[in-house]
């Protein structure tokens, strides 16, 4: 596990944070601007040098009482908003910055991080040639070239438009996907959250809210994203098979198995699905002559009150939680309550990777 307690003021704000999160995947620290993400971040990296605290990174421990491991003896790679190149050297260039600074680092490692980030076009091109994705995935390969023990990005995303946003994301999925160390990732982008998030650490005005797996943390009732008009539930599904004649696919989750329309993953990956608790409905009674593809049997795990006219619901399809957002009098003809047994039918979802 990280295991961090610090307290750190700067001028008005204070950042007391208290938690442990695991060493593998990805942790997504969201929370809303001045919650004090960067500056959490910032403490990790050992840039905060005037706190009290205790920080663990696996098996090694970076500050304890007197004991402060400088930054650069912390072998982490850094990812910041606008890339931060070396405007006056080109690309190639750049990465060698981060080689020279990993003694004895391997041919074939190098070429691995270039294929994943697919630069190997890049090389010889000047900075002022690249777009805003581009310089992006360069300064994502320069952080992994020094090999970390941990990849920390702060809103790596936030200073690029919605198109160059789209280019960048399956790069940070494969990067969930083929990375064997821990990358914390910042931001207040809840698509991006959910998307990427192994792990979700909350913050608020400088406290930590709330820790835990994400589909978790979207769905307890006790913090803010479970609530209102946007509230999401997150499936982690694997692709069984296809309906060629209807261009749909068969995905295979704990509760069941999704039909969804066709957008050529191959059978055996693994794919997340978010679905929208304003497009679930709920039956006591298995509806059939419906459009509706897919229905599954739930039970009422719990209710909560959204407002004068809502009801937010949540379900268990065997071991998978799920919101559904419907009105109060539906949920009074429908006499809900913790236990009861209902079908959940869900109008549509979105693939998120």
């Amino acid at each position: 596990m990280i295991e961090c307690k610090i307290k750190i003021k700067l001028d008005s704000f204070i950042l007391d944070a208290n938690f442990s999160i695991p060493d593998r995947g990805v942790t997504v620290i969201f929370g809303p601007s001045g919650s004090g993400k960067t500056t959490l971040l910032r403490a990790l990296a050992g840039l905060e040098e005037n706190q009290n605290g205790y920080l663990k990174m696996g098996d090694s421990i970076w500050q304890d009482g007197e004991n402060f491991v400088l930054t650069h003896k912390r072998r982490i790679g850094y990812v910041f908003q606008d890339a931060a190149l070396f405007d006056h050297l080109n690309v190639q260039d750049n990465l060698d910055y981060g080689i020279k600074r990993s003694p004895n680092i391997e041919k074939a490692f190098i070429e691995s991080i270039i294929n994943l980030l697919d630069i190997k076009i890049l090389l010889n091109r000047t900075t002022s040639q690249l777009s805003g994705g581009e310089r992006q995935r360069i300064a994502i390969a320069r952080a992994l070239l020094i090999k970390p023990k941990i990849l920390l990005m702060d809103e790596p995303l936030s200073a690029l438009d919605m198109k160059r946003k789209q280019e960048i994301l399956p790069y940070l999925d494969a990067l969930h996907n083929d990375l064997d160390i821990p990358v914390i990732y910042v931001t207040h982008s809840a698509e991006e959250a959910s998307r990427l998030a192994d792990h979700l650490l909350l913050l608020d005005n400088g406290k930590v809210i709330g820790s835990g797996p994400i589909n978790t943390m979207l769905t307890r009732f006790d913090l803010p994203m479970s609530h209102g008009k946007e509230a999401t539930s997150l499936i982690d599904a694997i692709v069984v098979g296809r309906e060629k004649e209807f261009d749909l696919m068969q995905l295979d989750f704990p509760g069941g198995q999704f039909t969804v329309p066709d957008n050529s993953l191959e059978v055996n990956s693994s794919v997340r699905l978010r679905v929208s608790a304003r497009d679930v409905s709920l039956t006591k009674e298995k509806q059939i002559g419906t459009s509706i593809l897919n229905i599954f049997p739930a039970i009422v795990d719990e209710l909560s009150v959204e407002g004068g006219a809502q009801i937010m619901v949540r379900l268990k399809i065997k071991e998978v939680t799920l919101l559904a957002l419907i009105t109060r009098k539906s949920a009074e003809m429908l006499n809900l309550q913790n236990g009861v047994k209902v079908f959940a039918q869900i109008k549509s979802v979105a693939i998120l990777s």
